[in-house]
């Protein structure tokens, strides 16, 4: 693949929140720690030397993964270097939609694997191990339980219980069978049934099937999948789950940055509430509160706890207590080794809010890097941007402004009226002398005037400019079908399509060009074709 970059501000698509951080605005220096640049991680490796939980870690994931080893070299080999304190990791999160779903999660992961590859060639004498965390702890079926391919909405149809990792897959041969019936006949679309059959069909979980998934597409990179729902090492959490529910200092951190963002000029992506955690069973994840008299609710539910039992609870079964938005970053950040944090623009801003917590409770904050955003597409897609004299840059812009342009560049007459409004202008204001020397209260009627002739000019020029329109009917047919297919639903690429679609046309060589073109701290929108 060939590639262009483009300054993320030059698409239209991220927020000024992210802007201003990537451009290290002095206003938002205190929100986050060390900087995605190389002194940035020179310092986090020394900083994250401390970290104490190795052996546990390992354990666990040899644990999750268990025969999935076997055929994972790579794999087994970096949970062998995370024993030692010279392994550190770079760490992606995202919830587990069904087939990895929109592109960017894809993008989100290769991120992941190029950062910690270039971190290895800038320092030789660590190791640097990339890590995708599943969200298996989270309810929102409705967000995952989807994905498109080729526009086809592919849906998973089911009632939602509790954490959607312990879902059951049960219930997925006929969503498995629509999704495969997409991909045509191929090498690679036969490979991908083969993949996604396996992983959705012979695992009776939503995580193992998620992790079966990814790892058969991502093991050679030596990727590493945690699902942090365990009792273990939600042992090590305990301590904060009991202080923060008890004393609620997430809420009051958190909202105190909120403010102080807020009266910055800047956005927020989420609300702290008073206890964030939820209680979790095969059943079901509901919110716990603290009721008028001092006890704590698990709501929808009549359950309730007195701060004794509730301290006890946590003790005996630290497991049931499911960390919220606003607590997972630090429960992942507490177990896992890690220099940086790779998400999306709105992840980004959120984690911005966080800092003041993990300050309070302690915890290395990771360094915040976006991860890589991309348009791809093919030779002929990109030569009909150039044939009709656009770049990969301009494409970013309104498919009527682009229209415009277009016209404007290709007629044989001046469609733009202002020279000739000069000339009226000017006129006006002679007018507008000699009312003022008759009656002086005349004025603002030659100002009505004039400004219902400027606005009968505008008008104009839009005619004009519509009837030009049409001299040129098949470039802007072509505009809109260009535009249709590298912006479907008028939104980029990423956030709708499956990676389905770009797999079965380049197979396990698509991997291999995004690690190939992807700048992780260059903070550029790729496109590739």
């Amino acid at each position: 693949m060939k590639a262009t970059y483009i300054d993320y501000s030059d698409t239209g698509s991220f927020s000024k929140t992210l802007l201003a951080y990537l451009a290290k605005q002095p206003d938002l220096a205190s929100y986050y720690g060390n900087f995605p640049n190389l002194d940035g991680f020179k310092q986090q490796i020394e900083e994250q030397k401390k970290f104490q939980y190795r052996e546990l870690l390992v354990d666990q994931l040899k644990v999750q993964y268990g025969s999935l080893l076997e055929t994972s070299p790579e794999v087994a080999q970096n949970l062998e270097r995370l024993k030692q304190n010279n392994t550190f990791t770079v760490t992606t999160g995202h919830q587990l939609n069904i087939f990895t779903g929109p592109l960017y999660f894809i993008f989100k992961i290769i991120t992941t694997i190029k950062l910690a590859n270039d971190l290895k060639v800038k320092f030789p004498e660590n190791d640097f191990v990339p890590v995708y965390w599943m969200a298996t702890e989270d309810h929102d079926f409705a967000e995952i339980n989807h994905t498109r391919v080729y526009g086809k909405k592919i849906s998973w149809d089911v009632d939602a219980l509790s954490a959607t990792g312990r879902m059951k897959t049960d219930s997925m041969i006929e969503v498995v069978k629509q999704y495969c019936n997409t991909f045509g006949l191929s090498e690679n679309s036969s490979k991908l049934t083969e993949l996604v059959e396996e992983a959705y069909l012979s695992n009776s979980s939503l995580a193992d099937a998620t992790r079966t998934f990814v790892n058969s597409l991502f093991k050679s990179f030596g990727l590493v999948i945690i699902d942090a729902d365990q009792t273990a090492l939600k042992k090590v959490f305990a301590p904060i789950i009991e202080k923060d529910i008890l004393e609620e200092h997430s809420w009051h951190k958190i909202e105190e940055t909120s403010k102080s963002l807020k009266s910055a000029g800047y956005n927020t992506q989420v609300h702290a509430r008073e206890i964030n955690f939820f209680y979790l069973t095969d059943e079901f994840r509901e919110r716990i509160v603290r009721t008028a008299d001092g006890r704590f609710e698990v709501l929808h539910q009549n359950i309730f706890f007195t701060e004794d039992e509730i301290k006890q609870e946590i003790k005996q079964n630290p497991e049931r207590f499911s960390p919220n938005v606003v607590m997972r970053p630090l429960y992942q950040e507490l177990i896992l080794p890690n220099l940086a944090y790779i998400g999306g623009g709105a992840e980004i801003v959120y984690w911005l809010q966080l800092k003041a917590n993990f300050d309070f409770y302690k915890v290395q904050f990771p360094i915040l890097v976006p991860r890589n955003s991309a348009l791809i597409t093919d030779d002929s897609i990109a030569g009909k941007v150039f044939r009709l004299d656009f770049t990969f840059k301009s494409i970013f812009k309104p498919v009527n402004t682009l229209k415009n342009e277009y016209v404007r560049r290709k007629t044989k007459h001046r469609l733009n009226l202002q020279d000739e409004w000069m000339e009226l202008n000017s006129i006006f204001g002679k007018i507008k002398l000699r009312a003022h020397k008759i009656d002086p209260s005349l004025g603002p009627s030659t100002d009505a005037v004039k400004a219902r002739l400027k606005k009968a000019i505008n008008s104009l020029e839009k005619k004009l400019l519509k009837a030009e329109k049409r001299n040129h009917e098949d470039a802007l047919i072509q505009i809109e079908r260009v535009k249709d297919k590298l912006f479907p639903g008028g939104g980029l690429q990423e956030r709708t399509e499956n990676f389905a679609v770009l797999y079965i046309k380049y197979g396990d060589e698509l991997f291999n060009d995004l690690l190939k073109n992807f700048q992780p701290l260059a903070f550029k929108f790729s496109v590739l074709y």
